[in-house]
C-alpha cells in the first residue's frame, strides 16, 4: 500500500521548520532555481469569501526542481479576524515529487508561510542595508509580526532597539511574552505611530490594515520601508521613495491587493520604475545608494512555500516524524 506523510505544526517544528539558517538557504537556492527556469509558479487562484476583501481563499501552485524535486499546492483561507479558537489564516501545502508525480505528503503550513516571509525579509534587509541595522520599527502584533520579531532577534543580534506599534496597543503584550529573553536588544512599545518610527533604520509593516496609513513623512534618506501586510502604504509614500524594489513582478500585479500593485493598476506607477527584484538583489549583487530612501514590496512567492514544505517533509521522513496515511 502506498502512503503519504502528514505533518502537523508540531511535527513540522520537530522537522526543522524554525531553522532560520535553513530558511535563508531555501530562499537563496529557490531564487537561483527560479532564475534558471528550474522553478516556477502560476498566478494564484483567488476566491472571495464575503464582502470583506480580506476574507479570501487562495490556491497557489508551484514547482521547485534541484534537490527539492517538488511540485505542490498551498491552499490557504484568510479571515479578517480570528473566529473563536481558530487562527485568522489556515493553510495546508500538498507536495508531489516533481520527477514522477508521486504523492509525498502534506504540511500544516501557516507557520512555514510566516517563516519564508520573514526569511525573505531578512535576506532583503541584509542586501539592501549592508551596513547593518541599528534600530527597526515593527508595526503589527499578529503572527507575521511575531515571526518577524523572532527573525530580527535571531539574525540581527547586534540591533540595538526594536520599536513596536500596533493599532490595539494591548496586543503588544503577546509579542513581549513570546520574545527571546536572552536578547540584549531593547524592545520598546509605543502608543504613537510617529514615535515608533522616528528612530528606525527600517520600518517593517506586518498589519492587516484595509486602509493605508504609512504616509510620505515616513520616507527618509537611507530608510527602508518593507511592506509585508495588506494595504498599509499610501501611493504618495511609494511615489516619494527614491528606489522601489519587489520580491518579483508577475501576473499577480493585475490582481494583488498589495499597495504597489493597486497603484500600478490605477495608472500611477509604471512597472519600469521597479529598480530591482529579489533575483537581482540576492544573485546579481544589486545595491542601492547608501543615502537613498527605499521601499520593498513583499508579495509573497508561493514557490518558497513549496521548497520549504519539501525540505521539511524530507527531514520528517528521515526522522520518522508525522502521520502516515493511505494514498493509492
Amino acid at each position: 500500500m502506498s502512503t503519504i506523510r502528514h505533518l502537523s505544526r508540531d511535527d513540522a517544528i520537530k522537522a526543522g521548520a524554525l531553522d532560520w539558517a535553513a530558511a535563508l538557504d531555501d530562499v537563496r537556492a529557490t531564487t537561483r532555481l527560479l532564475r534558471d527556469g528550474k522553478a516556477g509558479m502560476v498566478a494564484e487562484s483567488v476566491m472571495p469569501l464575503g464582502a470583506d476583501p480580506r476574507n479570501k481563499a487562495y490556491g497557489l501552485p508551484a514547482f521547485v526542481g534541484g534537490e527539492y524535486d517538488a511540485a505542490g499546492l498551498k491552499w490557504t483561507v484568510h479571515r479578517a479576524e480570528p473566529i473563536g479558537d481558530l487562527p485568522s489564516i489556515s493553510s495546508t501545502t500538498i507536495i508531489n515529487r516533481l520527477a514522477d508525480g508521486s504523492p509525498i505528503g502534506s504540511v500544516e503550513s501557516a507557520l512555514l508561510t510566516r517563516m519564508r516571509t520573514a526569511a525573505v525579509s531578512a535576506a532583503a534587509i541584509r542586501a539592501l542595508k549592508p551596513g547593518g541595522l541599528r534600530s527597526a520599527a515593527l508595526l503589527g502584533a499578529g503572527a507575521h509580526a511575531q515571526t518577524h520579531l523572532d527573525m530580527l532577534l535571531s539574525l540581527f543580534p547586534t540591533i540595538e532597539t526594536i520599536h513596536l506599534w500596533n493599532r490595539t496597543p494591548a496586543h503588544l503584550d503577546r509579542l513581549f511574552g513570546e520574545a527571546s529573553s536572552s536578547s540584549a536588544t531593547r524592545l520598546l512599545p509605543h502608543a504613537d505611530l510617529a514615535e515608533a518610527v522616528a528612530d528606525a533604520d527600517v520600518i517593517i509593516c506586518c498589519t492587516s490594515a484595509p486602509q493605508p496609513f504609512i504616509g510620505p513623512s515616513m520616507v527618509q534618506p537611507g530608510r527602508l520601508i518593507m511592506q509585508i501586510g495588506f494595504h498599509e502604504v499610501m501611493f504618495e509614500t511609494i511615489a516619494a521613495t527614491d528606489i522601489v524594489t519587489v520580491d518579483l513582478w508577475g501576473d499577480y500585479a493585475e490582481k494583488s491587493a498589495k499597495s504597489l500593485f493597486q497603484m500600478y493598476r490605477a495608472g500611477q506607477f509604471p512597472a519600469e520604475r521597479v529598480a530591482a527584484d529579489l533575483p537581482a538583489i540576492l544573485l546579481d549583487g544589486w545595491k542601492p545608494p547608501a543615502d537613498a530612501s527605499l521601499y520593498f514590496s513583499s508579495f509573497g512567492l508561493n514557490v518558497f512555500d513549496i521548497a520549504f514544505a519539501a525540505r521539511i517533509l524530507k527531514n520528517a521522513q528521515a526522522l520518522r516524524i508525522g502521520t502516515l496515511l493511505p494514498s493509492i
